[in-house]
């Protein structure tokens, strides 16, 4: 029996909070509790906005451990566990399952960009490795290479090949993957910015960076859509706007660490070589964190 999914409306791509150097824990779970109770449909931890590139194997799998434990099966649990090592992207697979995670959410193979066969054979392992959904993340911009829809198909016949995590941020693929594999393959947006006219290309949801600190909205977008309340999701989408594009104005997650510790969650601490934003981003994150109404 294949291993799908059928995960619907906003997901969070969580922020991983530090203090003192380390992991703050207690910040951690109260995020993911404040997010369940925001409204947020899944999570999604240890992604690239989980500063997964700066976390040690250990700490990864805390982080993951500490998210399936507080969320308390409230809402799926989408584990981070890419790598540009197949080894390592299957370790960490491994521990997801283990962990209790609902999918794993991998990343196409950064920097020694592997051909489209290399691709294939890269998420091909993993699937052979595990027994949970994997959600594929095409992320171009990021890992330099692009999974064509035909090597999607090819791998949306093994059993553990569930969806994706599209951050192309181009609506014709939307279009072009439904007609590859029709509509049981779960496609999810990566670009906040684009996310209206992904749905209304046929998409799911969203893997969202915005929704870390306008949870509420961003659920709240997703609950009009799906009950085809198309003005209402416009008239929320059109009050996120600035804060999707003022969120990536510096690399993510540096500005949305400056955006929720301006709602008091936790200090904007980064591992290098990430650097906490400049002042002209910092008064752009404020000023679209006002238009959304998040604060004064």
């Amino acid at each position: 029996m294949a291993a799908k999914t059928k995960f619907r409306g906003s997901f969070t791509a969580l922020v991983t909070p530090f203090k003192n150097g380390s992991l703050d824990e207690a910040a951690f779970r109260s995020l993911v509790n404040w997010q369940i109770s925001e409204g947020t449909n899944g999570l999604v931890p240890v992604g690239t906005t989980g500063e997964s590139p700066t976390l040690n194997h250990d700490e990864h799998k805390k982080v993951v451990e500490w998210c399936i434990a507080e969320a308390k099966g409230r809402v799926p649990v989408v584990a981070g566990a890419g790598s540009n090592s197949t080894k390592e992207a299957i370790e960490l697979s491994q521990h997801a399952e283990k962990a209790g995670a609902d999918a794993v959410l991998v990343v196409t193979p950064y920097y020694n960009k592997p051909t489209q066969e290399g691709l294939y054979q890269h998420f091909k392992a993993i699937n052979d490795a595990i027994g949970i959904p994997i959600i594929i993340y095409n992320i171009p911009p990021r890992s330099v290479i692009d999974m064509s829809v035909d090597t999607m198909k090819r791998l949306w016949e093994l059993k553990n090949i569930a969806g994706v995590k599209d951050a192309t941020a181009s609506m014709v693929r939307v279009s072009q993957q439904r007609a590859a594999m029709g509509e049981d393959f779960n496609q999810l947006s990566g670009e906040d910015a684009t996310i209206l006219g992904y749905m209304a290309h046929g998409g799911h949801g969203c893997i969202s960076v915005t929704s870390n600190v306008a949870p509420r909205l961003c659920a709240e977008f997703h609950a009009a859509w799906q009950k085809g309340d198309t003005k209402a999701a416009l008239a929320i989408h059109d009050k996120l706007m600035p804060l999707h594009n003022n969120l990536f104005i510096e690399s993510n997650p540096a500005p949305i660490k400056y955006a929720m510790s301006l709602l008091g969650k936790f200090d904007e601490t980064l591992r290098l070589p990430m650097v906490p934003v400049s002042e002209p981003t910092r008064a752009a994150v404020r000023s679209a964190m006002v238009h959304a109404g998040l604060i004064n």
